[in-house]
């Protein structure tokens, strides 16, 4: 069996666990804490980052991108019809786009700023950058959240799925960059009709529900978060 070396509130970290569950196949997960830069993690992933999927033959694959890309091509191909990375290669490019999106360019503008100031500092001694929120951080965090959420909402709006027509990577990955925002109660759906009725569809699967389980040690969700009619 795979090794999933992770974090509950990696929203990379999450993506890849969805991924494995949509496609039927199993994973152990280890829970790694990655600014602690343990040294036999180090040895398997220098750059210290998570999600590292160590497989049965001992290769290690770094990054969400990566070990989505091996999931399609040694489990996703015997979908078909129901294949989350599509074989037509101009909607593959757009999956990888939103993909990229979601993981990066949200997880920079968004997800990381929020994080850091209100998880992972107050799990911090205040030698290794712990400490009180910084609120310029979470304001601009928040104002960041804003403008993507109306560019989800955009896509929600005018497709069947964020992607195009069938539900994809593109999906899975942006709901899991989403459901690290609405555990901190930082969306407000009310705004967003349609991005909500979107996440919902997503939310409902069962590849998603142990994302609904997971807490963050000292820190609960927001009430709403495990519920599938919100």
């Amino acid at each position: 069996m795979p090794v999933l070396y992770h974090h509950t509130i990696s929203a990379p970290s999450r993506f890849v666990r969805v991924c494995f569950s949509e496609v039927g196949f199993a994973a152990e997960l280890v829970e790694e804490q990655p600014w602690e830069k343990r040294p036999d993690f180090l040895k398997i992933n220098p750059a210290g980052t998570v999600p590292v999927c160590v497989t049965d033959n001992g290769h290690a694959l770094c990054g969400p991108h990566i070990i989505a890309e091996w999931i399609d091509e040694s489990f996703g191909v015997f979908k078909r019809d129901r294949r989350l990375l599509a074989e037509d290669p101009f909607q593959r490019a757009e999956i990888r786009r939103l993909v990229e999106w979601f993981l990066i360019k949200f997880e920079q503008d968004v997800v990381r700023p929020l994080v850091r100031e209100r998880i992972i500092k107050l799990q911090l001694p205040t030698s290794q950058g712990g400490g009180s929120p910084d609120p310029k951080m979470l304001r601009a965090g928040r104002s960041n959240i804003r403008q993507h959420m109306k560019y989800l909402s955009w896509l929600a709006g005018s497709r069947a799925w964020l992607a195009g027509d069938r539900l994809s990577y593109a999906d899975l990955a942006a709901a899991s960059a989403l459901s690290v925002m609405d555990y901190l109660g930082e969306i407000d759906w009310n705004e967003h009709p349609q991005a909500k009725d979107w996440y919902q569809r997503v939310k409902s699967r069962p590849s998603f529900r142990p994302l609904l389980a997971d807490r963050v040690r000292n820190l609960p969700p927001v009430a709403h978060y495990a519920d599938l009619d919100f």
